[in-house]
């Protein structure tokens, strides 16, 4: 067979690409195999591939690559989700370009452009997976408003609706000027650090009087919504003035002075302005006064006529922060400003600072419908890797609010409510108009209602409350044949590909979202099947760059994925990105990680290239031959178990380095040149058929890491009709611990020599002769001691004295090894000095490693690995010592000669 001298990743895996597409050689139908579910969690349709795509679908991709090798029906449904708020700023800024307004336009002219725009740029996320060899089942792509899925949205929100679970009220919510939609609390982000803000002390006349109360406050802008201004009951400077008025600044509206335990009297000046259309505890404090609620801003953020000052109405809320600080010092109000660092909610879709805001928005009852969530990971029917998130999905499950459902927006699902009259409750839920015309008819006790006198809520769903769905809805979940109006349930016997493929495996995804997204999956899940929707939910880190910022385009530290791909190849971007990514752990990148990614294709290819140039001779295995293959054996079946165990305990990084180490160190590094055959010589056929045998155990081991060089690795080998994606994952065999431990032994003499040598300058071609101890004499008696012998360079080793009582001397693996040499070239002081310096530094070594295995609370708690190496530094150390004291000795007794 013909292999090019290097390896091109480029074009290997253009065709590999081109080679699974045609032949949909990720397709899955559900058979007499056990399913091993995935779903994708559905990018962004507004997305490009960046680098938290590149790690979390790897991931995926390695999960279900090896399912697929042993032996289950391994299904990954791929997919995109609408993202309502992101897509329509997308598509208005769209048509702001084009010269239009989003306003201009009907809804279904709006939706027209959005489609459009979707079918323009939604799948270019998808194209970039498949770059990266993602083995979905493309033919399964979902979008979250494909006519079945929408369907099914609907068909959730009126079964909940009927329920009781989803009701219509007015609440303070959270409020995205520049979407001019709700959001909700999840959907508000905090930065760590803080944002700097200015503390405004703002005189507030006392009514009748010539004295003030100061008014601290970061928002002077809501100043004209204020109601009332609030003192604690028990706090004596302002007992006397609850029940007075005091005058609004500016404005010279007058407004009471009320107590309220929930002000603070050391926070501020112990005084509160109360505004409770602009402050979710200000509208709780209204509630319990029965105050009167002013709502200054309109839906984009600038001031409406409530505000009772002309000139600020239309303005932008921080432009009138901005002219209210002047005015304020213009009418001698303002007492001081002061800076500080607060928490700022901002929108995780546009950015914009978010405003609390009274509105009447549909909510989900989070309390009731979520019961039997948190138990479910508490008892472990799913289990969170890594376990530390438990708390963390504990505390937020305790603590759910009402979920704020309805978003303000075109894109996306619109809300099944019809309204029929001018009262609040003049609406009826269904699934479509005419079950609505029905409904409103018989609620309304009018039977002449048309369909023309309902009206549809203009408001469509929150992202969230579609992809909930997700596992259940890529299956056809909520489709007639099986989901029950009466019950309420979804009946998974009579889908056939839900019963087999659901509940799924494993769900790869951010922490970020586990409230979002995953706990809302197994709440929907629960309720609908009475049955948890994945087992397993793997949380990945992020990714930062190697000063532990966070990748992102602002910061322009963010590499372009496609771009790296191209530069090392994708299979080692993607065992470069998993070289240092534990489940919930940080991942700092640094491109050199890719480069050790190529390096490591690179080796792999020599290797292949290696072992395809020999030529077997039909003879009898050679001793080193018997000896490197019956240590391989062991090695292979030891390290495949370490990988099981680490795939089994989710830890993908460790799997991932014990098998570059077995692959790079133990097999590259050690074996072959172990059992390469001598210069101009053959190696057995048996020797061969075991190397051979080796190698493709490693390939298919390392095919869900790295598809593209393994599958085409297996192609030129020509050993298998079947792709090695078909081919069955190697499984361990006894593995003897003697024999690994005998083999480092002998490694570590081998590594020993080899210092040596490189110490004395000795031609790496000149084979040389040890000696050793007597009592030493069994090592020359064990099979590997070839390894030794022709790894190391040597000629012999002897058991006899040297006939000079000049020699050089090394510790290897407890053995002092003796290498005699021209007395006349050894000064002696010279030797003296150097070993007395080698003693000193292994005394204080020593007593390091003794202060800890002589600490019983340090042997208690360090884990077993950690204590067995304590052990061996010790052990190793009083060896060392004795061999060069009686070195030592030696010399010193011949320099007095």
């Amino acid at each position: 067979m013909h292999i090019p001298t290097k390896y091109s990743p480029a074009e290997i895996e253009r065709r590999w690409r081109q080679f699974w597409q045609e032949n949909d050689s990720f397709a899955s139908t559900p058979d007499e195999r056990p399913s091993y579910t995935i779903v994708i969690p559905p990018p962004n349709v507004t997305g490009v591939l960046h680098m938290g795509h590149m790690l979390n679908n790897t991931i995926q991709d390695v999960f279900v690559r090896r399912a697929r090798m042993r032996g289950f029906n391994a299904c990954w449904v791929p997919g995109t989700d609408h993202a309502s708020i992101a897509t329509e700023a997308k598509v208005v800024a769209m048509l702001r370009e084009k010269g239009i307004s989003k306003h201009q336009l009907t809804r279904d002219e709006f939706l027209s452009h959005a489609f459009e725009w979707k079918d323009k740029y939604g799948g270019i996320i998808l194209e970039q997976l498949k770059l990266l060899g993602a083995s979905c089942d493309w033919k399964r792509t979902t979008f979250t408003m494909d006519d079945h899925y929408y369907r099914a949205v609907i068909r959730v929100f009126v079964d909940l609706y009927h329920k009781g679970y989803i009701y219509r009220g007015l609440r303070m919510i959270n409020w995205d000027c520049e979407a001019r939609t709700a959001l909700s609390n999840e959907e508000v982000n905090y930065s760590e650090e803080g944002e700097q803000v200015t503390f405004y002390y703002v005189k507030y006349p006392i009514k009748g009087s010539e004295q003030h109360l100061t008014i601290a406050t970061v928002r002077p802008e809501t100043i004209m919504g204020d109601v009332a201004v609030a003192v604690n009951p028990t706090d004596e400077r302002y007992a006397h003035l609850i029940g007075q008025k005091v005058i609004v600044p500016l404005i010279g509206r007058e407004i009471p002075i009320i107590a309220d335990e929930y002000v603070e009297k050391d926070f501020g000046t112990g005084c509160l302005k109360v505004t409770p259309a602009h402050d979710p505890n200000d509208y709780e404090i209204g509630l319990r006064h029965n105050l009167p609620i002013v709502d200054i801003l309109n839906d984009d953020g600038t001031l409406n006529a409530l505000c009772e000052i002309p000139e600020f109405v239309g303005l932008d809320r921080f432009k009138v922060r901005a002219l209210m600080k002047d005015k304020l010092q213009q009418a001698g109000l303002l007492v001081k400003t002061e800076e500080t660092t607060t928490r700022i909610g901002r929108s995780e879709r546009t950015n914009s600072v978010v405003e609390p805001r009274l509105s009447l928005q549909w909510f989900i009852r989070m309390k009731e419908i979520s019961s039997r969530a948190l138990q479910v990971v508490e008892n472990g029917d799913i289990q969170l890797h890594p376990p530390k998130f438990i708390n963390t999905y504990r505390h937020w499950m305790e603590n759910v609010k009402d979920w704020c459902i309805s978003r303000q927006l075109w894109w996306g699902h619109r809300i099944p409510a019809y309204y029929y009259g001018p009262g609040q409750d003049d609406f009826v839920v269904a699934e479509t108009l005419e079950e609505a015309l029905q409904l409103a008819r018989k609620k309304s006790g009018n039977p002449y209602l048309q369909a023309n006198d309902l009206t549809q809520d203009p408001d469509v769903l929150d992202t969230w409350a579609s992809s909930w769905l997700w596992p259940l809805q890529v299956f056809g979940g909520f489709n007639d044949d099986c989901f029950d109006h009466q019950t309420g349930k979804i009946n998974l016997s009579k889908n056939k590909e839900l019963s087999y493929y659901y509940p799924t495996e494993v769900l790869v995804t951010a922490p970020e979202i586990l409230f979002f997204w995953v706990a809302r999956m197994i709440i929907a899940g629960l309720e609908y099947t009475d049955t948890i929707p994945f087992r397993h939910v793997y949380l990945t880190g992020i990714v930062r760059d190697n000063l532990g910022r966070k990748m992102s385009k602002s910061l322009g530290n963010s590499p372009d994925p496609e771009l790296l791909m191209e530069r090392y190849g994708t299979d080692a971007v993607r065992v470069g990105m998993l070289f240092s990514s534990p489940a919930g752990n940080d991942l700092l990148f640094d491109e050199k990680l890719c480069e050790q990614g190529r390096n490591f294709a690179n080796k792999i290819w020599n290797a292949f290239r290696l072992i395809s140039s020999w030529t077997p001779a039909d003879q009898p295995m050679r001793d080193y031959e018997a000896a490197a293959t019956h240590w391989f054996s062991h090695q292979l079946s030891h390290s495949i178990a370490q990988i099981d165990d680490s795939f089994e305990k989710f830890r993908i990084s460790e799997a991932l380095l014990t098998l570059y180490e077995l692959i790079w160190d133990k097999f590259c590094s050690w074996y072959l040149e172990w059992i390469k055959p001598p210069h101009g010589q053959q190696i057995s056929v048996e020797a061969l058929h075991f190397t051979e045998s080796y190698f493709f155990q490693l390939m298919r081991l390392l095919h869900p890491f790295m598809p593209f060089i393994t599958e085409e690795i297996h192609r030129l080998s020509n050993r298998d009709t079947r792709l090695i994606m078909q081919t069955p994952w190697p499984q361990p065999k006894e593995a003897d611990a003697q024999v690994l431990a005998d083999f480092q032994r002998y490694a570590e003499m081998v590594s020993a020599v080899r210092n040596f040598r490189n110490t004395e300058q000795i031609h790496p071609k000149e084979k040389i002769t040890l000696h050793i101890h007597p009592s030493h004499e069994h090592i020359l008696r064990h099979p590997f001691l070839n390894l030794l012998t022709k790894l190391a360079g040597l000629h012999s080793i002897l058991t006899t004295p040297p006939t000079t009582t000049a020699t050089k001397t090394f510790l290897a693996a407890g053995i002092e090894f003796l290498y005699p040499i021209d007395e006349a070239s050894v000064d002696l002081s010279q030797e003296i000095e150097k070993i007395q310096q080698e003693l000193d530094y292994t005394r204080g070594f020593l007593d390091a490693v003794l202060r800890k295995v002589n600490n019983p609370k340090f042997m208690e708690n360090a884990p077993e690995k950690v204590r067995e190496l304590e052990l061996k530094k010790k052990s190793d150390a009083e060896a060392k010592i004795e061999t060069l004291t009686r070195r030592l000795n030696q010399l010193t007794k011949l320099n007095t000669q």
